[in-house]
């Protein structure tokens, strides 16, 4: 839903056009503090600090998460503020800032005004200006920090405004410009530029004298209030002006000249004494053309080739080579494609290219497309050299490419991106490695020559051992310049046998080197050091470190601190460490070298019960409807993280999510199968809500594996049928209905009433998806009858929804409504918000049926706004898919566009692809207050 936030005068928020009641102060300072950084992460201590100062009441922290959840009503706009590790994020779209609109407008009417268009400049200045209506924030109590943002805002105000004067000026409109100057400076008396533009606008309206009077004026302002001089801008015009030599448009000239648009150079540090290639340069060449030539189109350039064979080293040493044909710079980035960590989305390769070329935060747009649409704008009069370094496929280069102009790309990758080829016309250089005279000149650029050269048997061996590539070689050179008393002979004997040739090769002197900086460390340090090699990565809390050494947290900061400072630990993020992939291997070989097995095992039991315990609360506060499992006990002093609340226990799931996926199956390959299940289980809450299907696979595979290893039917069953639910979700129905079935004959085995009705829920839903939809109706009236029984007054409700939802879709309409009214009674008595928003959604679908759209729409809202508040984003999209419906029906076609357009952006935050369903949907939109029955619906039984 498109909303306005205006900051340039009193704080308002309109959506659609209506004003948004934004609550008490204290409510609208925390909005405004997030609009003042907006896309950015906002600690929670921050907040505190603005709203209350140094003296904060305990219930602070409270009260921040009211305003929050107070300010989510009000702008009624999923995912607008998110919850972040310790803070919020607002999430602002373009131009919905009027700051973001005064910005644009004043940087077109300064663009103008440089290119000699006067009259745009003024246009866009006018616009500019007339978006404040009093000063930013005004009437709200302001905090130091807003008040500095507000006063920043306010010196952009007056550059603006005299920006518009000096493009009045140039229109010969001095005498419009009066009235304005002189109440500018009634209240900002010591600015020169102002006072140039009054005295200039002065004299051409034929009043000189009142121009020199206004000098006088500004002389004895400044003298009494500064103790200074006007300065030799200011002083010049006022000797032009008494000899009468002001023309027309000297006011353009004191307008603050453009500033310099940024010259990116990016480049990497080239490698030293490179050698050969002389024909791929020469082909690389050909990309630019003579030095006097202009390319008319873009130029693609993909080296490729093996890894390690030279495709940086050449593509580098190229770029810096021809640096200067690129007058507006070069862009670099490492795509790391193939690296062990995370590649690089293009996303964030285009935000570093638009921040080298000088777009501002709050210009920063927040979709790829729009972003590379930006980029390509930026570029389309500019001639840069572009290097995409270690490209994964073609689909990560793509929106790095610029549309049109004079750039050049060079792109490497190991992979020959062939549909760049095809699609967008690349040129392929393929590189093979070095010929035995480059080999040769490598090492002399590296080694004594006359050490090789008193060896050429040896030297020939290990130019043949290393396979001639550059990366094998660069290592035996270095290895051969750290041995200056070895015979070359016996450096080649260590690469005769493939054993040690991969030995030597892999590492060269990496863990020499690795071990200067180990062995500086302080004991503990060390050991800390060797235990972090156990961390199944791709990073770490300081609260899992603590875990693996069995201190308190706040113990183990020096010690992580002592890691970072020798950069053998990276603090990428507040409290998240990364080590590098090499440096994980080291301590993971120092940690099976120097720590005994015992240690090595009670340390891995630290760190699974430390992430198990954080989990499992956690758990239980995102899915609080589901029914609890027995977990391992606790161990005594170590480290869990506290869960405050739900969106805290949110925050810590989106953080830990990809680690404790490792960390399950790391507990599986080190024979800690029950802490393998249980934590499958403990994410699976914040997985399967989110529609994260794939994941909740592969955590229920490894956690089944788990369960069969120790026997246990309990752990078994849960994990088939966990399982089973993320397959049929995945469309792999076959395999869903085996699992299903494993889990209904295990819980029926050991007589767990609860769990068989459970999976009879989840087995009714796989056989209505399936079209077997009298046998799902058997099985939800039995699910029924078990939860009756047991006394679950949770599910029991749950299952009258899904017989009332399978009614429904047979088209009994009145009796789905009577069964799922009384699911909805029973879920209101015993306040279980997730399944009243199902059930919601289940009567949406039955009154559409009926005809009734005025209910249908009610009860849809109520259900998107239930399954917002509980963080369901997977079902609030399904529910949207049923409301943009609705309003179809009754030919509302633009808010039925607005919820598909929704659901559409949350399918795609979940990569699931119902995203293009609800974009074809909109494709489709037409007019039709004929339609009385609801589409084939798109979700299945809840």
């Amino acid at each position: 839903m498109y909303l306005r936030f205006d900051l340039l005068g009193p704080l308002s928020v309109s959506r659609a056009g209506q004003p948004v009641d934004l609550g008490s102060a204290k409510q609208r300072l925390l909005l405004a503090l997030l609009l003042s950084r907006p896309g950015e992460a906002v600690p929670t201590d921050e907040l505190v600090n603005t709203l209350w100062g140094d003296q904060p009441p305990a219930s602070a922290g409270a009260n921040i998460r009211t305003y929050v959840r107070g300010l989510r009503q009000a702008l009624d706009c999923a995912g607008r503020i998110v919850t972040t590790s310790g803070g919020y994020l607002l999430c602002v779209q373009p131009d919905e800032r009027d700051l973001d609109r005064f910005d644009a407008a004043v940087a077109r009417g300064r663009d103008a005004l440089a290119d000699g268009d006067p009259e745009l400049a003024e246009t866009e200045l006018a616009e500019a200006l007339a978006l404040w209506r009093g000063p930013a924030l005004a009437g709200l109590p302001l905090p130091r920090a807003l008040s500095r943002w507000v006063d920043r805002l306010a010196e952009r105000r007056l550059l603006a405004e005299e920006d518009h004067a000096a493009a009045k000026l140039a229109l010969g409109a001095g005498a419009q410009v009066i009235p304005r100057l002189r109440a500018l400076l009634e209240r900002h008396p010591l600015r020169q530029r102002a006072w140039a533009h009054l005295m200039t606008g002065l004299y051409h309206s034929g009043d000189v004298a009142g121009a020199t009077a206004a000098f006088r004026q500004a002389r004895q302002i400044l003298a009494e209030e500064t103790g200074m001089d006007p300065g030799p801008e200011l002083t010049r015009l006022h000797d032009d002006i008494l000899h009468h030599r002001c023309p027309r448009a000297a006011a353009a000239p004191h307008a603050p000249a453009a500033a310099p648009r940024t010259r990116p150079a990016q480049l990497p540090l080239a490698t030293p004494n490179f050698v050969g290639r002389r024909a791929q340069l020469t082909r690389l060449d050909v990309a630019v053309g003579a030095p006097d030539g202009e390319p008319t189109s873009v130029v693609i350039t993909v080296v490729c080739g093996m890894a390690g064979i030279g495709k940086t080293a050449l593509a580098l040493h190229w770029a810096h080579r021809v640096a200067d044909r690129f007058p507006d710079g070069q862009l670099y980035v490492n795509l790391r494609g193939y690296d062990d960590g995370e590649t690089v989305s293009p996303a964030d390769a285009l935000l570093g290219f638009l921040e080298a070329l000088d777009v501002p935060p709050a210009r920063m747009p927040s979709s790829t497309d729009a972003r590379t649409g930006l980029y390509r704008s930026l570029l389309a009069n500019r001639k840069m050299l572009i290097l995409l370094d270690n490209a994964r496929d073609a689909e990560q280069v793509r929106p790095l490419l610029p549309g049109a102009g004079r750039c050049v790309v060079v792109v490497t990758s190991r992979d020959q991106l062939s549909h760049l080829v095809a699609a967008e016309g690349a040129r392929l250089l393929t590189l093979d490695v070095l010929t035995d005279t480059e080999s040769m000149h490598l090492l002399h650029s590296r080694v004594d020559g006359q050490r090789l050269d008193a060896e050429p048997a040896a030297v020939a061996e290990m130019i043949e051992a290393s396979g001639r590539l550059p990366l094998a070689l660069s290592i035996v050179a270095a290895r051969v310049a750290t041995r200056p008393r070895f015979p070359l002979d016996a450096i080649a004997a260590e690469l005769r046998t493939p054993e040690t040739r991969l030995e030597v090769l892999a590492d060269g002197d990496v863990r020499r080197v690795f071990s200067w900086s180990y062995e500086a460390l302080s004991p503990d340090a060390a050991r800390l050091f060797r235990l972090l090699g156990l961390h199944p990565g791709p990073e770490l809390s300081g609260a899992a470190a603590a875990a693996l050494l069995g201190w308190p947290r706040a113990a183990v900061t020096v010690l992580l601190k002592e890691l970072t400072r020798l950069h053998l630990l990276t603090e990428h993020q507040p409290d998240r460490y990364a080590f590098h992939d090499l440096l994980r291997s080291y301590a993971a070989e120092l940690a099976q070298r120097s720590e005994q097995a015992g240690d090595r095992r009670r340390a891995h039991r630290r760190m699974y019960d430390h992430y198990l315990h954080s989990a499992y609360p956690a758990g239980r506060l995102v899915q609080p409807q589901w029914p609890p499992v027995a977990v391992l006990p606790p161990l005594g002093g170590n480290v869990h993280v506290p869960m405050a609340d739900q969106d805290a226990a949110l925050a810590w799931f989106a953080t830990e999510r990809q680690v404790l996926l490792r960390v399950i199956r790391q507990a599986n390959a080190t024979g800690f199968d029950a802490y393998a299940c249980q934590l499958a289980w403990a994410l699976t809450t914040f997985l399967a809500p989110r529609g994260f299907w794939q994941d909740q696979l592969t955590a229920q595979q490894v956690a089944l594996e788990s369960a069969e290893r120790l026997g246990e039917p309990a752990a078994q069953a849960s994990a088939n049928r966990l399982l089973g639910r993320a397959a049929y979700r995945l469309g792999k129905y076959d395999t869903a209905g085996a699992h299903l079935q494993r889990a209904i004959e295990l819980y029926e085995q050991i007589g767990d009433r609860a769990g068989l009705a459970q999976t009879l829920h989840n087995y009714t839903e796989h056989c209505f998806v399936l079209g077997r939809r009298d046998e799902a109706l058997r099985h939800a009236r039995e699910t029924l009858r078990l939860h009756r029984a047991a006394g679950n007054r949770a599910g029991e409700g749950r299952a009258l929804n899904a017989i009332g939802y399978l009614h429904a879709v047979q088209g009994d309409y009145p009796q789905a409504i009577a069964d799922c009214t009384a699911a909805l009674n029973q879920q209101r008595l015993i306040d279980d918000h997730n399944g009243q928003a199902a059930t919601l959604d289940s009567l949406g679908f039955a009154y559409h049926g009926l005809g009734d759209h005025d209910r249908a729409v009610s009860c849809y809202e109520q259900s998107v706004e239930l399954f917002r508040a509980s963080a369901d984003r997977y079902h609030q999209a399904e529910t949207l898919i049923g409301l943009g419906t609705v309003r179809a029906a009754t030919g509302n076609t633009n808010a039925a566009a607005a919820a598909w357009r929704l659901a559409a952006l949350i399918y795609d935050e979940l990569g699931d692809p119902a995203a293009a369903d609800a974009r074809r949907r909109i494709a489709e939109l037409g007019p039709a207050p004929g339609r009385s029955a609801p589409a084939e619906p798109p979700g299945v039984v809840r």
